[in-house]
Order: C-alpha cells, then structure tokens, then sequence
C-alpha cells in the first residue's frame, strides 16, 4: 500500500480532535497532511502495522515517512511540519517525554468532558475529501 508521507491519525469522534484537524487543514496551505480517523480501517491497519497498542493511545497518531509519533511527540512534530510560527513549539521537545506525556494525558483524559464527543466520525466536505484516508 503506497501512502502520503504524512500523515495524521485522529480520534473521529472526538471533538477537539475533528477541530484540530480543521485547524490544520485551514494552515496547511500545501496539502502536505493526509488525514485517517484512529476508527477508520486505514487507521486501525497503521496502527497495527506500527504495532501501536489502542489501549494506550486513543486521540493522535503522526505517521511521517512511516515512522509512528504518539501524544506530545506527535503533536510538537505535526506542529513543526505546519512550519511557520507553529514550528517554535517543537521546542517543547526538550522536555523529557514522561513529562510532555503527563500534562498530554490529563488532557486527552479530559477532551470528552470539555468538548463533547460525536455519535459518529465526521464527514470531510468535497474539497477536504482527498486529504482523508
């Protein structure tokens, strides 16, 4: 199966995360990101194929040039791939991972309670139909 180079995997019935991805798409104005919902059969093969446990990671998932970012690692890089200003966050990288990952989980934890959750994923409009897996 021959994929984008980047690409980023998202709760789909997440709220904030179907915000997120809107916020992306608006800043990506080089359609550099693919988008798969972690629900979706092209995110759950990834998942598999980067032998990413479910369990433990249930909001985002960046796949570049097919290595497999989780939370707070996936974030930063999905920040600085967007380029612009977005890129100065990556230095939050030098943070040890245990710590990015605490304050990430605390907050995945709560993105329900906060933003609400959907029955079902969302549907991306005509435009937006080729940058999702």
């Amino acid at each position: 199966m021959s994929l984008p180079e980047h690409i980023i995997l998202f709760d789909g019935v997440c709220n904030f995360c179907d915000n997120s991805v809107q916020w992306i798409i608006r800043r990506d104005k080089n359609q550099k990101f693919y988008f798969a919902s972690l629900q979706s059969e092209t995110g759950q093969e990834l998942l598999r194929w980067h032998q990413i446990d479910t369990q433990q990671v249930d909001s985002v998932v960046y796949v570049r040039n097919q290595h497999a970012y989780v939370k707070s690692t996936a974030a930063l890089n999905v920040l600085k791939d967007l380029g612009k200003g977005w890129s100065l966050f990556y230095a939050l990288i030098v943070f040890p991972v245990s710590v990015r990952d605490f304050f990430y989980d605390q907050f995945a934890k709560r993105r329900y309670l906060l933003f609400g959750k959907k029955a079902e994923c969302m549907i991306p409009t005509k435009e937006q139909r080729s940058r999702f897996l």
